[in-house]
């Protein structure tokens, strides 16, 4: 499966951006699906992830402001950003993950990155 975000950019303190994940090759609907960050000269980290059958989880640092969801129909993912904070500047990467359990923080569990797409948070 081929993964491709979009909806990055350069946004103010407390503004929104919702980025998505599309997907082309296999239907979605069979994959776990997860979005990770990495800060300028950090490691990529966990963000948000959604199973196949809807359950989700989240860093703590984004509870309460970021929102992943799926429109299997359309074969995509997105990840809502909602008041944003300079320290969420990075560059934020799609994942899939067709394993046959849930481990959503474990980059390794995903099999298929997207290429990822720049956020850039200004205050």
């Amino acid at each position: 499966v081929q993964l491709v975000e979009s909806g990055g950019g350069l946004v103010q303190a407390g503004g929104s951006l919702r980025l998505s994940c599309a997907a082309s090759g296999r239907t979605l609907s069979s994959y776990d699906m997860g979005w990770f960050q990495q800060a300028p000269g950090k490691e990529r980290e966990f963000v948000a992830a959604i199973s196949r059958y809807g359950g989700t989880f989240y860093a703590d640092s984004v509870k309460g402001r970021f929102t992943i969801s799926r429109d299997n129909a359309k074969n995509t993912a997105y990840l809502q950003m909602n008041s944003l904070k300079p320290e969420d500047t990075a560059i934020y990467y799609c994942a899939a993950d067709s394993g046959a359990f849930w481990l959503p923080f474990s980059q390794r569990k995903y099999d298929y990155w997207g290429q990822g797409t720049q956020v850039t948070v200004s205050s």
